[in-house]
């Protein structure tokens, strides 16, 4: 009898449970005053991190600032509140800086727009057939190659603002194009810029070796906004190029739309809804290595998509799970997703109250701010890891990097899982053996010797006229070939031929056709053909494909097979 698969988590669980947001389920198992305070201060030390972060995302991104703090606060409160994480702070990625700006640069901020809602609407689709699952199956070399190429755009876009650069012309979204006009603009740089900016790289990493718990980022910014502001210094801030931030949220409003604009943002939108379901998923995963828990992927995903959904008709950009806000909201000791939703609210406190002080904030200081960031996604342990690991890891992870860096993200990240898939069904069907041996037949026997005896060693007794051929792993299209060159010999050998699949775990179509052919060779040239420890599922595909009774005799055991083929030699 068949043993039974194990079910997935997603099958052991009904529809509603699936998608049941972890809030409902926090406030189930009894949320108090303790809970309440222990979510209040991770909110409270999540938004100190997510304000600044946030506006430099939006700037980096080719926005004004406050459409980053839009994001943080509608998109991360829907994210806690929807969620499937206990601990997911939703809001603007450094991840989605190079798809968000190139969106911008091709289709305006009213495309960008539509682009994030339609790629909410993607996710939802996404998230309700239960996908989830297939988005966290793309390739460790594939993820740390695009996050590394991110990374490095990231750093070469925050150069002009970093440098306190005048760029001899307008800067290009090419990178080689781009690091050109840098370079040629290296004359013109601003020494209180680079000293702002050195000094807030050197605040944020002292803050990490020396003070963990202080607020790095934050304590940067504002030292910085007071050192300028205090010294009148000829820099570039918030206030100078964008005129500040507003006070208030704005009326949602739905973004124009046309089918000829919905059809040219497509591309976008897409990359918008892949990159967030990844991004997500992965932050979703960090945080249940760090606490122990499980989320629930594909709630998850609707909740991102109704957070971008949300984020867009607020004017804001495109909203994911951050995994360092989502590590930070965990040390900081939050029970479930209300710390989320508060850090959203505290961040509308700040705008509501303290809008006007973000005018004094220094670009050059949340340039420093994000070449930290750049510097933290190149994770340089991985892949030195992948490095050492084997060639084909290292090739996919430079493929990746390379597309990534120099032609675009959604290239890299689909070429990428292509060349890894084709390099793990390479290894795949090099792990597939296929043992082949003659049986041999003692001629007379004792009544006392059982059917085990009737196998003996090489030299003993008389060979039996067939061959038996044992398959063991994966039998599929990336080992069928190897398989149908030794099975094509019975043609010449004209034995009977015994095919044990007891070891064979899978077999697609391909294999199928291969057996199939092999019967019907075997039949032509007047042969049996045995096929013996087929589990269920591997019979139910042989028969479809045409490998049954005349051509093909299941057997439970070789053993079994070669009593057949016994009793049939022992006939006079």
């Amino acid at each position: 009898m068949e043993s039974k698969r194990p079910l997935s988590p997603d099958q052991r669980v009904g529809f509603w449970d699936m998608f049941t947001p972890k809030l409902i389920t926090v406030l189930r198992e009894g949320y108090g005053l303790s809970g309440l305070r222990s979510d209040a201060l991770a909110g409270l030390t999540v938004a100190i991190v997510a304000m600044p972060l946030s506006m430099a995302i939006a700037i980096a991104s080719g926005l004004s600032p406050e459409r980053g703090l839009f994001t943080a606060i509608v998109g991360g409160f829907l994210v806690s509140m929807l969620g499937g994480s206990r601990f997911q702070i939703g809001g603007p990625a450094g991840a989605f800086i190079v798809v968000v700006a190139a969106t911008v640069e091709r289709h305006g901020i009213d495309g960008m727009i539509l682009a994030t809602m339609m790629s909410g609407v993607f996710l939802l689709a996404i998230g309700y057939a239960r996908a989830g699952t297939f988005i966290k199956l793309i390739p460790y070399p594939v993820t740390v190659g695009f996050t590394a190429g991110i990374g490095v755009i990231i750093f070469t876009s925050q150069i002009k603002d970093l440098l306190g650069l005048s760029l001899v012309s307008d800067l290009p979204s090419e990178f080689i194009a781009k690091v050109t006009v840098l370079a040629e603009s290296l004359g013109s740089i601003t020494p209180t810029a680079v000293a702002l900016s050195l000094l807030t790289v050197v605040v944020i990493l002292a803050q990490r070796r020396w003070r963990p718990s202080w607020p790095g980022i934050l304590i940067a910014v504002v030292l910085c906004s007071i050192i300028s502001a205090a010294l009148s210094l000829p820099i570039e801030t918030i206030g100078t190029r964008f005129g500040g931030i507003p006070s208030s949220l704005p009326v949602p409003t739905l973004p124009s739309f046309s089918i000829d604009k919905a059809i040219a943002v497509l591309p976008d939108a897409i990359a918008f809804a892949l990159l967030g379901a990844i991004e997500s998923l992965l932050s979703a995963v960090v945080a249940d290595g760090m606490t122990g828990r499980r989320h629930r992927s594909n709630c998850e995903l609707v909740a991102q998509g109704v957070a971008n959904i949300g984020s867009a008709l607020f004017g804001g950009m495109c909203v994911t799970g951050t995994i360092a806000r989502t590590a930070t909201n965990v040390r900081a000791g939050a029970r479930g997703p209300v710390s989320g939703m508060l850090h959203a609210l505290i961040i509308l406190s700040f705008m509501l109250v303290a809008a006007p002080l973000a005018s004094y904030i220094p670009l050059a200081s949340l340039a420093g701010v994000l070449v930290v960031i750049a510097y933290n996604m190149v994770e340089k342990h991985a892949m030195l890891a992948l490095a050492k690991s084997s060639k084909g890891d290292l090739l996919v992870l430079a493929v990746t990097f390379l597309l990534v860096v120099l032609r675009d993200l959604t290239e890299g990240i689909v070429v990428g899982v292509a060349l890894g898939a084709l390099l793990f069904i390479n290894r795949m069907g090099k792990t597939l053996a296929i043992e082949s041996e003659t049986p041999l037949l003692i001629s007379d026997r004792s009544d006392s010797e059982s059917e085990a005896d009737e196998l003996i060693d090489a030299g003993q007794g008389e060979a039996l006229d067939a061959e038996v051929y044992r398959i063991s792993g994966a039998f599929f299209f990336g080992a069928a070939s190897t398989v149908g060159r030794v099975l094509d010999r019975i043609s010449e050998r004209r034995k009977h031929v015994i095919i044990d699949l007891s070891q064979v775990p899978f077999l697609d179509s391909t294999a199928a056709n291969v057996l199939e052919g092999t019967a019907r060779k075997a039949k032509q040239v007047g042969v049996r053909f045995f096929i013996t420890g087929a589990s269920l599922s591997l019979r139910n595909m042989l028969q479809v494909h045409g490998v049954d009774a005349p051509m093909a005799e299941f057997e439970e055991s070789i053993d079994q097979a070669l009593e057949k083929l016994r009793a049939d030699h022992l006939k006079p």
